[in-house]
């Protein structure tokens, strides 16, 4: 017997969402599998961390519009697929890998699936569910990859306490047989366009660009600043490109779109501070209470505990209130959360625990709802390259939040010029999400929601 059509949809809903939930994961999970990488290999784990973790985050940013594009262009599900393979084998090759250059090509290829499949998921789920579903489903799907990110750790020391470092590896088979299993037999969400020729050309001016630019603001010396310019000079020659092909990659008249530009923009400066925020904290604190590892994990776990709890509650209240209100309510708490952060002192490390819970919270309320917003005002067949956009702009976010971080911060000082300069990096972050309130405002209301589904369809 055929499965009725919303078994179908849920089906596939639930494989794709288990699959981008591989992305998150892998991106923490091998950080505990670096030491006993670079012993086996006999390399530095600064040389490690870059070959399998600065590769795979590098890859991921690059790759995340022109995977969304692909996705309008061949089908969501389709592209899932491709992404399921690419991880596949590359959690094959890592598991069997000689030497530490065939694993940096086995995370490679994990980073090209998970570009391919977050996208595609994103917009299954602007294609098949009705917009009053639409908040619910972002609101659990942003709960899934953060707990995906949060569990990585501690997954991953288990595998390789208990077997080895090519355990991180073999974990996402077992995982991505199960969400082939479920989405077996359920046709495709939309059919393939082909209209027109992929835009091949500009796809790989955005990735070096993209790539040269996240290379460039990672280091500090003259070099760098040349690598960084490079990678300007390709995304200038990117944005011309792209005005004057057919088809783009990316269409810059998404973001004449104010929910779609605001919404992606909010989501951007939010993860700025939140990722900035989850590298200064652990060193600051380190510097001041010489804590371990593992309670300053404890205490960040706070933030991440709170953002998860509530991005599932936001997606329900987005639905029933709109994404303003609740976008707005999520911006004030992060402010709220860094205001107490700053007010606090640090005089003890669990000063930063309500701190912590305030920024989760409010994070976790912002996202849902910016999200909904941004992928409800794009037409349907142009749901994969915006999804794409969103996620590469909430990449970069993270990665000007680490570079400026280690501009604003050198914890090379008295304990009052370590507070100094923690206030100066929070008076920054305060800046930028002051940015998230005022794209919060314009985010449209409820009924506002209702007017963008008819005109997008």
């Amino acid at each position: 017997m055929a499965d009725h059509p919303g078994h179908g949809v849920a089906r596939r809903l639930f494989a794709a969402r288990l699959t981008a939930s591989l992305m998150p994961l892998n991106s923490t999970m091998i950080a505990v599998a670096v030491p006993a990488v670079a012993a086996e290999f006999g390399y530095s784990v600064t040389t490690v961390t870059q070959a399998l973790v600065a590769t795979y985050l590098i890859t991921a940013i690059a790759l995340q519009s022109p995977g969304g594009k692909l996705a309008d262009r061949f089908g969501q599900w389709r592209v899932v697929s491709f992404g399921q393979a690419a991880i596949a084998t590359g959690s094959l090759l890592g598991l069997v890998a000689p030497n530490l250059a065939a694993l940096t090509v086995a995370r490679v290829l994990m980073a090209c699936g998970g570009a391919l499949v977050v996208p595609a998921t994103v917009s299954l789920m602007r294609l098949e569910l009705p917009p009053e579903r639409r908040g619910r489903a972002f609101g659990t799907f942003g709960a899934i990859m953060g707990l995906a990110a949060a569990v990585g750790p501690v997954l991953g020391g288990v595998l390789v306490e208990a077997f080895s470092w090519e355990a991180v590896f073999l974990a996402n088979v077992p995982v991505l047989a199960v969400s082939a299993l479920v989405a077996a037999n359920v046709p495709l969400a939309v059919p393939p366009s082909t209209a027109t020729r992929f835009d091949w050309w500009g796809s790989a001016l955005l990735t070096s660009g993209l790539v040269l630019v996240v290379v460039g603001t990672q280091g500090g010396r003259a070099s760098s600043v040349l690598v960084l310019a490079v990678g300007v000079a390709a995304l200038i020659s990117f944005g011309w490109w792209e005005t004057r092909t057919r088809d783009p990659v990316v269409d810059f008249r998404l973001f004449r779109s104010v929910p779609f530009a605001a919404g992606s923009l909010l989501i951007a400066l939010q993860n700025l501070v939140m990722y900035a925020l989850l590298f200064e904290l652990p060193l600051v604190l380190g510097d001041l209470f010489e804590l371990n590892a593992q309670v300053i994990g404890q205490l960040l776990s706070f933030l991440m505990g709170a953002m998860v709890a509530m991005s599932l509650l936001a997606g329900r209240l987005t639905d029933r209130l709109g994404p303003r209100s609740v976008a707005l309510a999520g911006a004030l708490l992060c402010l709220v959360g860094l205001l107490a952060l700053d007010r606090s002192g640090l005089s003890a490390p669990g000063d930063v625990r309500i701190p912590l819970v305030l920024l989760g919270a409010g994070l976790g309320l912002s996202s849902p709802a910016a999200q909904s917003a941004s992928l409800s005002a794009v037409a349907p067949g142009q749901s994969g390259m915006a999804a794409g956009v969103a996620s590469t702009m909430r990449y970069l976010g993270a990665v000007v939040g680490i570079a400026l971080l280690g501009r604003l911060l050198d914890l090379d000082g008295s304990r009052a010029q370590v507070l100094a300069e923690h206030r100066a990096v929070l008076a920054v972050f305060a800046v930028t999400l002051v940015g998230s309130l005022v794209c919060a405002a314009v985010l449209p209301r409820r009924e506002g929601m209702a007017v963008l589904a008819k005109r997008s369809g």
